[in-house]
């Protein structure tokens, strides 16, 4: 038999670090003043947003990953949850990202 919590508590952990480790790019774009793709341009994930916008973003991603974690006690397989997930995403958003910075921008 499965242990649901169990499961769903790694699960959640997987998902903490995905939304975690997505707030660093957009905060720190944000901060710095420069604009950077978020779900909220046009096109979606491709054009640019405002700082302000990254700012919103990174701290909603901090939210939701926090939000998640609220159950977490610290055993080693939420630990190895949280950075499967922050290890994955972050190479995810490397090849993502990457190749919208060489995509022409729409007019």
């Amino acid at each position: 038999m499965v242990d649901v919590r169990g499961v769903a508590g790694t699960l959640a952990c997987v998902a903490a670090g995905a939304f975690l480790i997505n707030a660093v790019p957009h905060s720190v774009r944000g901060v710095t003043g420069e604009r950077f793709p978020t779900p909220f341009a046009d096109p979606p994930g491709v054009g640019l947003s405002s700082p302000t916008e990254n700012i919103v973003w990174g701290a909603v991603n901090v939210a939701i990953g926090g939000a998640l974690l609220r159950g977490f006690t610290g055993t080693a397989r939420e630990y190895g949850a949280l950075a499967v997930g922050a290890t994955s995403t972050a190479l995810f958003l490397a090849r993502y990202f990457g190749d919208v910075a060489t995509r022409p921008t729409p007019d």
